[in-house]
């Protein structure tokens, strides 16, 4: 179902609490992403009391799922120089980098 993924901080968005931005490369997409967003949540909720905590807080809201086109992955790692099986797309990360980067790339979906 999921060829990659990364998931970046959307801290701050232009309408809206903070969120995690999941950038995902399916290799087939869900009928419905909707839904396929809210089972993920419900369960990072269910397996980490501290996101459900932030989620109830209204600190930050439910996470955004962003499809990414065929290969984007694989264009941002030849773009940065790191093609090859030794490197890997990193799953979790502090910054926007890689996100923004796939954006001015054309990469989402």
């Amino acid at each position: 179902l999921i060829s990659e993924f990364t998931v970046a901080p959307q801290v701050n968005p232009k309408e809206g609490l903070p969120y995690h931005e999941w950038l995902i490369e399916f290799e087939n997409p869900p009928q419905d992403l909707k839904i396929f967003a809210q089972n993920i949540d419900q369960n990072l909720q269910e397996q980490n009391i501290y996101y459900k905590d932030l989620i109830d807080g209204n600190i930050l809201r439910t996470l955004v799922i962003t499809p990414v086109k065929k290969g984007a992955f694989h264009a941002y790692m030849k773009s940065i120089g790191k093609f090859g099986g030794q490197n890997k797309i990193p799953q979790l990360s502090d910054n926007r980098k890689i996100a923004d980067a796939m954006e001015n790339m054309d990469l989402l979906s």
